[in-house]
């Protein structure tokens, strides 16, 4: 699966919010900040809210988030755009 191009900043933090649970921490500038706490361990991934968020970009996020959740980056973008 490809990644979308087309992707707006915003629509990725409310994807990570509504599927695995991210909360938006803060918001300074052109950045969001989304955290996630399993346990006593937390996980914050920045997502810059511009228009379009570039492919490689999006797939250091999924990456990061993947490997915080024991995840494959095919099932988390599975999971985010299928």
């Amino acid at each position: 699966m490809k990644l979308p191009r087309d992707l707006p900043g915003n629509e990725v933090a409310k994807l990570l919010t509504r599927h695995y649970g991210y909360r938006v921490k803060r918001t300074k500038g052109s950045h969001t900040t989304v955290t996630l706490a399993i346990g006593h361990n937390r996980h914050s991934v920045t997502v810059p809210r511009h228009r379009n968020v570039r492919v490689g970009t999006l797939d250091g996020i999924i990456a990061a988030v993947a490997e915080f959740l024991g995840l494959s980056k095919h099932e988390v973008r599975n999971t985010l755009f299928g």
